[in-house]
Formats: C-alpha cells, structure tokens, sequence
C-alpha cells in the first residue's frame, strides 16, 4: 500500500499540545457557545466561521468525574453531537479541562468504532444518508478538492484505456481533464459526464452511454439494465464515485445504485474511488462496493487521521491532493 501526499497549500492546521490529561477531578456545569465562549454550530461539515452560526448547549455536569474518565468523556461528547452536528475540539478541550491532544485521542478512538468524524478544528457526528443529494446540490459543494482529485485521476489513465465513470460531479470534473484527448474509449452512465465530453470540440474519444432506468435528481442511470451494459466491456479503471463511505465501503441509500457500481466494480481491473472527504464516516443503507475491492482511493487532504489508517490498514492504495 502507498499513501501519496500531492503538492498545495492547504490551511495551517491547529497545533497540538502535549499536555497531561492524567490531572484532578474537574466538575463541569456548562459548556456553551454564547458570544465569547467557545463555538458550536449546527453545521456538521464546516467550522463555524461566525457568531450567529453559534447555538447554547447547557449540560448538566455537576458533580460527574468527566474530566478525567475517557469513557465519560466519550460519552458525553456523543451527547453533544447528538443535539448540536458539530463542537470545536478547543471548546472540549476546555470544558473537560484537559489538552486538545487528549480530545483528540478520544475523537480518533470514537472514529474507529465509527461513532463520529473529526473534521478541522472539531468533530462532527456521523451522518446516516436517506436520500442521495441532487446534482445541483452536489455541483455547488467542495469544487476545489473535486478539480485537484480529478487532476490527480486522470494522471492514472493510460494510453488507449477503456474507462468507466460513474454518475457524480467528481466524474464531472474529469471530464475537462480528457477533452483534449482522442484514445480513449469512456463509458458512463451519467447524461451530464457524456454531455460535457460531446460539447467538448477537440475532444475525440469514444464515448459510450450506459441506458436504464433514469434517476432524474441525478442526471444518471441505474438498475440491472444499466448493470447488464456494463458487464459487457472489459474495462481497464473505474473511476466510482459516492456520497457515503466508511470501513465497509461505498454505502448509497438508493438500492437501484448498488448493481451498477457492482458491474463496474466487477467488469474493471483497477476501481479507483474518487471523492472528497467529507463522504468518509458518512452512512447509508446499501453496501455497494465493500472496501476491500477497492484499489486506490483519491481524496482531499482533509481525511481525519482515522481514515487514513484505515485506508492503509486495508492495503488500499491512498493518493491525498
């Protein structure tokens, strides 16, 4: 397995101080983010970047060994993200009255078990999806890692390669990366993947859209049809996309997704899964392709720590842009 870090400059991320969480006792009564106190927000995928994003949470604390009992303090963070989606490590920091490093031991053990996801500067609760995202709510979200996983993707592809892209907006992104190509045969079942590539002038490949059933809020096509077509092709990468993935793999709520992406899976000799990092830890109810048949996954550099190890303890290629 190889872990790959690609070149840009991401933000300087917060410092961690190797303090003692082995202190007294403390009693905690509140942990707010009222004006002037530590920040919580209701966003799950971003750091609160204003006051007004902030919501009060009062606990009631008193007299509980918290501070200084890991369990409790795991315990009661789940509380908090059970009410709030989000809470800033300083603010757990402080209000258990131990160092960052410590929230960040307990926030990385609570990742394992699949409990929460860190993300930067806090950690948010896990996400069970019910509906997959529109395309125009999926377009407008995360396009700067979406450009830098694409640019890194399509270094992978070979001189004259068969390949298959899945319906989703980092495909979408792909495509301005093979316009200016002519040796490619590229199949998809997204109308949106196949449209960009045929408005595309100096683009010349051969392009081949997967028919079935059509997801409207998606632009693409799904079920055993779309499956049956693409267990046709011998394809060299797939290039899957999704919404949700943890240790058991790409998960969709949308039963009609999973024998497509289990064609492409199965019909291609490399399946590299391409997604930014706010899908890790994310849940739903299928299983569509199991982690192990995954090869290579590209994502953005801020995957927690947690993913990364298990990305790397399932001997899966892991390239961070």
């Amino acid at each position: 397995m190889t872990s790959h870090e690609h070149d840009h400059n991401p933000e300087p991320s917060a410092t961690a101080h190797n303090t003692d969480d082995s202190a007294s006792t403390h009693n905690i009564t509140t942990l707010s983010a009222s004006t002037g106190s530590e920040s919580l927000s209701t966003n799950p995928d971003k750091v609160p970047t204003s006051d007004s994003d902030n919501k009060i949470l009062s606990l009631n604390l008193a007299n509980k060994e918290i501070g200084a009992i890991p369990l409790l303090r795991q315990k009661t963070i789940l509380e908090i993200l059970n009410k709030q989606g989000f809470v800033k490590i300083s603010a757990l920091a402080k209000s258990f009255a131990v160092s960052p490093l410590t929230i960040r031991r307990d926030v990385h053990k609570m990742e394992e078990d699949g409990l929460v996801v860190q993300v930067r500067g806090g950690v948010k609760s896990v996400k069970r999806l019910q509906d997959e995202p529109s395309h125009q709510e999926k377009a407008s979200l995360f396009a700067a890692e979406k450009e830098r996983i694409a640019a890194a993707a399509s270094m992978l592809i070979k001189e004259n390669s068969c390949i298959y892209l899945d319906a989703g907006t980092t495909s979408l992104a792909l495509c301005k990366h093979l316009n200016n190509r002519n040796d490619l045969t590229i199949i998809s079942n997204d109308i949106e993947v196949i449209h960009t590539l045929l408005s595309a002038p100096q683009c010349h490949n051969n392009l081949i859209m997967i028919g079935g059933q059509i997801r409207n809020q998606n632009f693409s096509s799904v079920g055993y049809a779309a499956a049956n077509m693409i267990s046709g092709y011998a394809i060299d990468i797939a290039f899957l996309s999704a919404s949700s993935f943890d240790r058991r793999g790409i998960t969709t709520p949308d039963p009609e997704k999973v024998p497509v992406k289990q064609a492409a899976s199965a019909a291609a000799n490399k399946r590299v899964l391409i997604c930014d990092s706010s899908k890790y830890a994310q849940q739903a109810n299928y299983v569509a392709v199991p982690l192990k048949q995954i090869d290579t996954i590209i994502t953005d550099d801020e995957l927690s720590e947690a993913g990364k190890d298990l990305i790397n303890e399932a001997g899966i290629e892991l390239i961070i842009v």
